[in-house]
């Protein structure tokens, strides 16, 4: 007989005396009481079911169609709770090892198998979740040909003195912990699959059995000894008990905490402490192979930031996050394809051939993130339309829709969808008679002087750079200034945005020209009042403003501080309000075209407030005459 097992006769490995040779797998056993119980019971268990059941439905889907169309079908996944539904069947699933959706479209008969086609507006009614164990499956399908092979032909539900068949296209069906041989383990376990807890109770056992003896130690961390002479050969005598829990009730009474405890000269009295060094890492390797038991990161299943130099836990994360994203792929999104179709129809009426739906990524940009997109977005697209002297590689109308779309789908520029519905978008505006005229004198002017252009263009020579934006709005920024308390504020003239200001020479060629000549920053959003200096300013997010500053900077621009903030100064008055007390400005705000300037040193003697004095000066009253200056103030 042939054996293939490493056998030595000296340390007995392989043989019947070794330890290791008797060790082999059964099949585990774990009845829905006992996952019901660890769920409710213990903290662990319930996380391992519930995580990743919620991470795979807390960013949802995106659905790719027209505006309208989205609109409506995320109107129909909340009239159905479609998200909730799903959650719900989600966690059933990982806990008992099975659940279902039942799809009610308001048939008489569910035994038949639904056709998604005859759906129509308004026809998917309700979404019901059934878990593994309110429902019995029916023979298993043997037809290869069916596309429900190897899974039950019917399922049963039980209701208030019927019982319904249903038909398992009817039903969105979710599976615990899946099985290798579904045939194998049919007759068991009905075609589901096992809770996720099966296969990770003994780690979870452990980790929770060693913190409870952890927590058991803390009590008997410190034990009092007193020994006394004769006192098992005097514990026969009732009275020299009595007298002995009366002597030693006392005694505790006497010493407290830190105080003096009285004994006898014979009597000897020693203090024993449990040692709970390295409990914790004890404990803490109990739940590393918890979480990999469970297929969840350390950081996501205790909540704990990562241990240890220059830990981040950014790759655990990703693992997982890709892990999740699987689920959604080849688990989640195949289960919900009828369901989808129905739905699709029930929003719409019909079926457009461009509706899908994308898995939103768990991971959220920063707006650092969102910005650097924005800009690499833009300079893409400049790229492909070329500078409009007919050299550009894709058609100018074709780029400008999937900018468009691209933006929107990034979120950079809240309300640009809205804006295109009504403006319209670059290849659907129709310019005027006067707009072409313009054009055509534009292009001949720029034929007549490309040449001297380009002669003044090598000529130039570095200079210092001050770029800003005047606010055309101002009215609407002083007026609100005026309402919550500052006396005097800048001359309207005076307010406006700082982008550049380099000390460093730059060739100001090189810089280029902004996307937009007049730049709309919409209501709301991030607003705040800050103190720099003497300055009382206006804090505001703007994407374009920020990539602006940053592509200034890569041509060779210096910046004097660390970062770039936009904001708008709105006075340097001394006797201002307490910031605390104001209101930050809420409205639109409408910057100019840039303006190129060279940087002025002297900035500030030139600066004046509307019924205020000339900064650094004494006050005076009436209305100063606004003296027009650059005031570069930045974060």
């Amino acid at each position: 007989m042939l054996n293939d097992s490493l056998t030595s006769l000296v340390s007995r490995m392989g043989t019947d005396r070794d330890k290791a040779a008797t060790v082999f797998y059964t099949h585990p056993v774990m009845t829905d009481e006992q996952a019901l119980a660890a769920y409710r019971g213990s903290w662990l268990p319930r996380k391992i079911v519930d995580i990743p059941a919620l991470d795979s439905c807390r960013k949802w889907r995106d659905w790719q169609a027209k505006a309208t169309d989205i609109e409506l079908i995320e109107a129909e996944e909340i009239r159905l709770n479609y998200k909730g539904k799903v959650l719900d069947a989600l966690t059933k699933a990982r806990l008992f090892g099975g659940s279902a959706i039942f799809i009610g479209t308001g048939d008489q008969n569910p035994e038949k198998p639904l056709d998604p086609a005859t759906v129509n507006q308004g026809g998917l009614k309700y979404l019901t979740v059934l878990s593994r164990r309110d429902m019995t499956a029916g023979p298993i399908e043997q037809d290869v040909t069916s596309p429900y092979h190897g899974k039950p032909s019917y399922h049963e539900v039980t209701g208030a003195n019927v019982m319904v068949r249903i038909h398992p296209s009817r039903l969105i069906l979710f599976v615990g912990a899946r099985q290798p041989d579904s045939l194998m383990t049919f007759n068991a376990l009905d075609g589901w699959g096992d809770s996720v807890l099966t296969a990770t109770l003994d780690a979870i056992k452990n980790a929770d059995s060693t913190a409870g003896n952890i927590a058991s130690l803390v009590f008997e961390a410190k034990v009092d000894v007193i020994r006394i002479p004769n006192f098992m050969a005097s514990l026969g005598d009732e009275r020299y008990k009595a007298k002995i829990i009366e002597r030693y009730t006392l005694a505790n009474m006497s010493k407290g905490i830190n105080g003096t405890l009285l004994l006898d000269k014979e009597e000897e009295y020693e203090t024993k402490g449990a040692q709970l060094a390295g409990l914790t890492d004890i404990l803490m390797a109990f739940m590393q192979i918890v979480s990999g038991a469970a297929d969840i990161p350390v950081t996501r299943l205790l909540g704990q930031s990562p241990a240890g130099m220059s830990a981040t836990g950014t790759s655990d994360m990703k693992n997982y996050h890709d892990r999740i994203q699987s689920i959604q792929e080849l688990e989640i999104s195949p289960a919900l394809q009828i369901a989808d179709e129905c739905l699709i129809r029930s929003a719409l009426g019909s079926r457009p051939a461009e509706v899908h739906s994308v898995w939103a990524p768990l991971e959220q940009m920063s707006e650092k993130e969102r910005a650097e997109i924005f800009k690499t977005t833009a300079d893409a697209a400049r790229q492909l339309v070329g500078s409009g002297t007919g050299q550009e590689i894709i058609a100018r109308d074709a780029v400008s829709r999937a900018l468009v779309n691209r933006l929107v789908e990034d979120g950079v520029l809240p309300g640009l969808e809205d804006a295109v519905d009504e403006f319209g978008e670059i290849g659907e505006q129709e310019p005027s008679e006067a707009e072409l005229a313009a054009s055509a004198a534009a292009q001949q002017a720029n034929a007549n002087n490309v040449v001297r252009m380009q002669q003044a263009a090598n000529d130039a020579a570095p200079r210092t750079l001050y770029v800003s934006r005047k606010v055309l709005n101002a009215a609407d920024l002083i007026a609100w200034a005026k309402g919550q308390g500052f006396k005097t504020t800048l001359p309207a003239d005076d307010l406006h945005v700082t982008i550049a200001f380099s000390r460093t020479p730059v060739d100001w060629m090189s810089i280029g020209e902004s996307w937009q000549n007049e730049l709309k920053v919409a209501a709301g959003g991030p607003r705040l009042m800050e103190q720099f200096g003497e300055a009382r300013v206006l804090l505001f997010k703007a994407s374009e403003l920020q990539w602006r500053h940053e592509s200034i900077k890569e041509a060779g621009a210096s910046w004097d501080h660390p970062e770039y903030q936009p904001h708008i100064t709105i006075s340097y008055d001394p006797d201002a309000p307490d910031l605390a007390d104001v209101a930050p400005y809420q409205g639109e705000i409408i910057l100019g075209p840039e303006l190129f300037a060279e940087v002025k040193e002297d900035w500030k003697e030139g600066v004046t407030e509307d019924g205020g004095a000339p900064f650094g000066g004494a006050p005076f009253r009436g209305r100063a005459k606004a003296k027009k200056s650059r005031k570069p103030k930045s974060v």
